[in-house]
């Protein structure tokens, strides 16, 4: 299944969803600048809070797969795909060099979120959370998010996404209440692929498409 773009996948997608949750308090929160224009359409129909939870991936030399992942806060969290005895034998080897990419994509993210628009604690408390993704590749931005939301009360916690690899899939059965994808892929080439137009706008103006949103619902 292709899109035409990510704001028709995002149509789509919030056609299902308020079928179930119109009337109740959700918060978008999108996982990267593509999931906010998917995410967009879908905080329009729920009329609620969108934002962007910023994430950053750790990669080790010689490793295809990320080995880990950190948020604009500081939740870190290891890719499930590697078992304890793998992760504790990379901390052995890269422990400085996992510590300095830390800091350094700390840094980066840090730099974006002066620009605001960006996710607030006390927007999302007690909210149902839909976690958004204009494609996941594997499940492991899902497992940062939840690290970040591990302090804060919230009702369900939702997945919502055009496209996603069976291993992510499972991994939203592990760690969400509900879940809408629209296209399982056996063989997940890249999510630019699955998309005709590529309508994902500079960051500047995905904080923007944010403010925008959110002072639409605040209007109502």
């Amino acid at each position: 299944m292709y899109f035409k773009s990510r704001v028709e996948a995002g149509e789509l997608l919030a056609k299902q969803i308020t079928e179930k949750y119109k009337g109740n308090e959700c918060a978008v929160v999108a996982l990267n600048d593509g999931g906010v224009m998917v995410g967009a359409q879908i905080a329009l129909k729920l009329h609620s809070v969108l934002t962007l939870l910023l994430t950053e991936t750790i990669n080790l030399p010689r490793e295809d797969a990320s080995v880990a992942g950190i948020s604009q806060d500081g939740a870190f969290a290891y890719n499930p795909k590697y078992s304890s005895g793998e992760i504790d034998e990379f901390v052995g080897e890269y422990y400085h060099f996992i510590e300095q990419e830390k800091m350094t994509k700390m840094q980066e993210m840090h730099r974006l979120m002066g620009k605001g628009g960006l996710i607030r604690r006390d927007l999302i408390a007690d909210h149902n959370i839909i976690l958004v993704s204009d494609g996941l590749v594997d499940g492991f931005a899902l497992d940062v998010a939840m690290q970040f939301l591990k302090p804060i009360h919230t009702k369900k916690i939702i997945v919502a996404t055009p496209l996603a690899s069976v291993p992510a899939v499972d991994r939203m059965h592990v760690l969400a209440d509900d879940i809408y994808c629209l296209n399982v892929l056996e063989d997940y080439i890249s999510t630019d692929h699955y998309y005709d137009v590529q309508d994902v706008p500079s960051h500047d103006m995905v904080i923007k498409t944010i403010e925008q949103i959110v002072g639409h619902w605040k209007t109502k």
